[in-house]
């Protein structure tokens, strides 16, 4: 008798936890996606701020399947499910399936804003980090030798817009490559010259953690020298400017977008499921597709609702909804069943800096360096790969004893526009 088959398109924090739970169970288990490796994400701004390299954050997909007994990879694009059919629809042909997880993610939304999508920068993707990094390193090249002063400012000018974790982490960390080390490279740039604004449509950042940590994290940035712009909200974008609701522009050549998310693109090529607020797809209590209990959905492409609200996009709802989406395929197929998805809230927490951070979990809340050795703790113990984990360490170590930063390479002078350069 042959063995079912579970397929897993997406493999991402859901997708990759769902597939190690089944390795070595009784099914041929196949994951589907576009890229051939695993993306630890939430370190991607640290390739974009020259704190480490592309490779440290991501793991070859095939490195895992061959040490999973029964599995196998397949490198290719989705383009869409035959939920009638069971066939997964992708580039190299349809693939069959008993059983289906679809793990696909989400992606940027800038709320039908083109201008802003056309002249941001966004960080889903390593080619995108990459590409930040790039136009960071060459913004600094290029102000240190323009003499007109009022293009050297918007060349200085770096604009981030969203107060969650990503854009929090990111303006930290922005400010301080370029106190300690851009500033340092370039004698002809004080770091007094450059400007990081952080943009929140909200009152406060962070919005998630609890008032005291808040208002910890907007006085962190402000010490270390970054201008914070509550309740303002981003209505547009030039190559060399940002316009916010209200009239305000600022003349900037950069702008960095993490203010919202939406469920990935496959989400909107399947037929006949309900679909809620950005795209996201609505699923049973136990994360099936009503009418397809043979078929998953978990992560970010997920809308599960909690006390009547979706739960939040965020890598650890991904975890543990992989986690018992296996666990509910395994039953299935052994005839028992299994309690509704409950979501346990670890907490959260958010690095501003060195040795700074913000966590909390339940109704304990810690800050400063506590929470910065935390956090380091927790995002090494998630990494992939034994190199990976040994490599981020070492990198993180050398940059807090020395306060430097090695990956400054400027690999491409490729621009989206040619322009802002």
């Amino acid at each position: 008798m042959s063995k079912k088959r579970v397929v897993i398109a997406g493999m991402g924090f859901g997708g990759l936890r769902a597939a190690k739970a089944l390795s070595g169970s009784d099914f041929e288990l196949i994951m589907i996606d576009r890229n051939n490796y695993h993306l630890f994400q939430p370190l991607l701004y640290q390739v974009a701020t020259a704190g480490l390299e592309q490779e440290a954050i991501a793991y070859p997909l095939r490195g895992l399947t061959r040490r999973w007994p029964g599995s196998s990879f397949l490198l290719a694009e989705i383009s869409g499910i035959d939920l009638e059919g069971k066939n997964v629809l992708t580039d190299a042909g349809p693939v069959p399936y008993d059983y289906l997880v679809i793990a696909a993610g989400s992606r940027t939304n800038f709320f039908g804003m083109e201008s802003v999508g056309a002249h941001s920068f966004d960080l889903k993707r390593l080619d995108q980090a990459e590409d930040l990094r790039n136009h960071i390193l060459l913004s600094f090249e290029h102000a240190s030798r323009e003499a007109d002063p009022v293009r050297k400012a918007a060349l200085l000018t770096f604009v981030i817009v969203g107060g969650g974790p990503t854009g929090v982490e990111f303006a930290g960390a922005l400010r301080e490559l370029i106190v300690h080390v851009l500033s340092k490279d370039h004698p002809e740039v004080s770091a007094d010259e450059t400007r990081i604004i952080l943009v929140e449509a909200a009152d406060s950042l962070l919005t998630a953690m609890p008032i005291n940590l808040r208002q910890y994290a907007c006085q962190k940035l402000h010490a270390m020298g970054v201008e914070v712009l509550l309740e303002s909200r981003v209505v547009g974008a030039t190559a060399e400017s940002v316009h916010l609701h209200g009239g305000t522009v600022l003349s900037s050549h950069t702008l960095i977008w993490s203010a919202g998310v939406s469920a990935a693109t496959l989400a909107g090529h399947l037929e006949g499921v309900e679909r809620a607020a950005g795209g996201r797809i609505v699923v049973q209590p136990d994360l099936s597709i009503k009418e397809h209990p043979e078929v998953f959905v978990v992560g970010d492409i997920a809308c599960t609702l909690k006390d009547g609200m979706p739960l939040p996009m965020m890598a650890p709802v991904a975890i543990q909804q992989g986690s018992y989406a296996a666990r509910m395929i395994c039953a299935r197929e052994q005839g028992r069943s299994l309690p509704p998805f409950h979501y346990f809230d670890k907490g959260s927490m958010a690095t501003i800096g060195r040795s700074s951070a913000v966590a909390t979990a339940a109704d304990f809340t810690v800050r400063g360096y506590i929470a910065w050795i935390a956090w380091l703790l927790l995002h090494l113990y998630y990494l992939i790969g034994f190199r990976n984990r040994l490599v981020v360490m070492m990198n993180w170590t050398y940059a807090y004893w020395f306060q430097e930063r090695q990956v400054r390479l400027i690999t491409s002078k490729k621009r989206r526009a040619a322009s802002v350069l």
